[in-house]
């Protein structure tokens, strides 16, 4: 080893110098990059840690500031709208010390500052029994009461007598009032939010078609078609769920009756926008791009188009003054210039709405009550398998007449109507200072007319959570303030008769074609009332016999 290296250093002295020098520096400068790399890394890692620590805290500074920014916004907001009560229950009292002594405001608790007592009615509007925040405070205060519910203090009342006079009453005494996120939907020019003079003629002009017999025939042959076209789809052991099923076909009959639009690509267009559009009715009430609300407006813009361009085809073509086919017929015949095309196109979608709530639901309930109630479905079914028999051996078809000429069939829409409470209420605002009963509803203030509470009113129903069409025999319901299902005055529900139609054919063809067994399901009372589970049942054909009497329920 010892020579070796002799030789090996002997071997290298032999080199020429400067290519000794140039090694003997490479290395140098080798170990010296090496300890300055080290360094380097060292002084990288440090700054990337110093780095990171102030991303970190400038985030945290910024997270602090949004904080800030989003309390200082919610306290703003609760300031404001805590001042506008104050504003409004002070200008209440100065109505009060003005008017006579007999005129009180009702009793009552108004709850925390801006959100009221809100909280509590979602919470019981949730459960099995809704009325339960009514019913508790109508122990405390009375039958009418104060409250402070969706931002605006509110005359609440379960007292048949005061509801109705509201609902008598006109724009002069008081005006609707809904929820912000349904006024934006709805728009200005809306059936449900006009007054006076244009509202009087739109209520009027479809309220008058509705009623036609002209109407009636066509509404009973087209729920017949689709009725039946749905029911040649079910099988045997096969689970139906009623309240798509009933949806779907009231839709397809309501829009028939209002822009005369057959099943087809652009009906399901409409469809997919309409479920847009009503999905933005109780949502919360900001407009920007993302939103509920945003979309559901936009779903709407796109259904105007629809209907526009069927305005537009009916001009052109030109409209017939003799017999009106569908609403948009009506309401383009009429002399007016108010009744532009843009209002009958935003009123018209308004008009759908009762073919995803009203009909469907009442249909489908009604189904839920005959299915707990045997004695009632056997008479129901013994009642139309007569008519169906009477008219099979005269050769004759069926006309609408005959549906709404069979009176347990009508008992049972009506019962139905009041357990099931489609229209739980309405609310309005007071224009002035109002008396009732020698109670004051101060001017600004909403009332509430609930009419759950007096439907369920064991004071106007014996035992009014049983279901019991026969209670119905023999009654007069028009007249009877206790009975408000379609609301009231110059607001009634002007397609209240074809509700009834619609419902007693499918209940017609569904008792007098099917036997079923019905699952367990639930009634979901808000936002809107409707069935859980929606309704499944499980059919079958039935091979029709003549039934036997039953007796009704004790």
């Amino acid at each position: 080893m010892m020579m070796e290296r002799v030789w090996l250093d002997s071997h290298e002295s032999m080199r020429p110098t400067g290519r000794r020098r140039c090694s003997a520096a490479a290395i140098f400068h080798l170990q010296r990059g090496g300890g300055s790399t080290e360094r380097e890394r060292k002084r990288e890692k440090g700054r990337d840690t110093e780095k990171k620590t102030f991303i970190s805290m400038m985030e945290m500074i910024s997270l602090l500031w949004i904080n800030i920014v989003f309390v200082t916004a919610i306290l703003l907001c609760l300031i404001f709208f805590y001042s506008k009560t104050k504003t409004k229950l002070s200008s209440s009292e100065r109505s009060i010390a003005s008017l006579k002594n007999s005129c009180q405001l009702p009793l009552g608790s108004l709850g925390w500052p801006f959100v009221g007592e809100t909280i509590e009615f979602i919470s019981c509007a949730y459960s099995d029994r809704p009325e339960s925040f009514m019913d508790t405070r109508r122990l405390m205060y009375g039958k009418v009461f104060k409250s402070h519910i969706f931002g605006t203090p509110t005359i609440v009342s379960t007292d048949a007598e005061v509801s109705r006079f509201v609902l008598q009453s006109d724009a002069k005494a008081f005006v609707p009032f809904y929820p912000k996120s349904l006024t934006e939907l709805m728009g200005k020019s809306s059936i449900l939010l006009i007054n006076g003079s244009l509202q009087r003629k739109i209520h009027g002009l479809v309220g008058s078609f509705f009623k036609s017999p002209h109407l009636k025939d066509q509404i009973t042959r087209d729920m017949q078609n689709y009725v039946q076209k749905s029911m040649d789809n079910w099988r045997d052991d096969q689970v139906i769920y009623i309240q798509d099923e009933t949806k779907n076909i009231a839709f397809q009959v309501l829009v028939k009756a209002l822009i005369s639009l057959n099943p087809g690509e652009e009906m399901e267009l409409l469809k997919k926008q309409f479920q847009e559009f009503i999905s933005g009715l109780m949502s919360l009430p900001v407009k920007v791009p993302g939103s509920q609300l945003y979309r559901s407006l936009q779903a709407k813009k796109r259904m105007v188009k629809i209907v526009h361009k069927i305005i537009q085809s009916k001009r052109d073509c030109g409209i017939s003054s003799t017999v009106s086919k569908d609403v948009v017929d009506v309401l383009l015949n009429d002399a007016s210039e108010l009744l532009t095309d843009d209002l009958i196109a935003d009123n018209i979608i308004d008009m759908m709405i009762p073919g995803e709530d009203s009909v469907p639901v009442l249909i489908t309930f009604a189904i839920k009550y005959l299915s707990d109630c045997p004695a009632a479905l056997h008479q129901l079914k013994e009642e139309n398998m007569k008519l169906k028999m009477l008219k099979a051996q005269s050769g004759e078809p069926l006309i609408w007449s005959d549906y709404l000429s069979l009176p347990f069939t009508q008992n049972v829409i009506t019962e139905t109507l009041r357990m099931g409470n489609i229209i739980i209420g309405v609310m309005r605002k007071a224009m002035k200072d109002i008396e009732i009963k020698g109670y004051l509803i101060p001017k600004g203030w909403c009332v509430f007319a609930y009419f759950r509470s007096v439907h369920l009113d064991e004071n106007h129903y014996d035992r009014p959570y049983r279901f019991n069409p026969w209670r119905w025999q023999d009654k007069d319901i028009i007249s009877s303030c206790n009975f408000t299902p379609f609301g009231g005055g110059q607001r009634l529900c002007p397609g209240l008769d074809l509700a009834r139609l619609e419902a007693s054919i499918f209940l017609h063809r569904f008792v007098t074609n099917f036997r079923w067994v019905a699952e367990d399901d639930t009634i979901v009372h808000f936002p809107t009332v409707r069935m859980k589970k929606k309704m499944p049942i499980w059919v079958n054909r039935s091979e029709h016999t003549t039934p036997t009497n039953l007796n009704p329920p004790a």
